[in-house]
């Protein structure tokens, strides 16, 4: 067994040294790794349960891939959540990150500059 790690920060600084909005898929993943961590199961418990390949549930849980909606309800039902649980605490999450801004100016900074 692992020992439980912090989760990542998906906002990690861009270019300019503002945050990039995370990917959904990260932010599932998190939930799911963090979730099945804090009940101490092996990731080989949970995709067997699941019904799902454990190499393709370890990605899932990484961001490296995009789960259908079937794939997320079955590893939520696996982990004894509703895919609603899931989802709900992962926009919990992505509302409590700072917000990135826009790489150019709104379109209303723009008519106001060229009045």
């Amino acid at each position: 067994m692992r020992p439980l790690k912090a989760a990542p920060n998906p906002a990690q600084p861009g270019r300019s040294g503002e945050a990039k909005e995370p990917l959904w898929r990260d932010v599932v993943g998190d939930v799911l790794r963090t979730e099945r961590l804090a009940q101490e199961r092996t990731l080989k418990d949970v995709s067997d349960a699941a019904r799902i390949s454990m190499p393709y549930l370890s990605e899932v849980e990484r961001g490296r891939k995009e789960a259908s909606s079937e794939v997320l309800a079955a590893a939520a039902q696996a982990l004894g959540l509703g895919l609603s649980d899931v989802l709900s605490l992962a926009q919990t999450r992505l509302a409590g990150l700072p917000r990135a801004r826009p790489a150019r100016a709104s379109y209303q900074a723009e008519v106001r500059l060229a009045a």
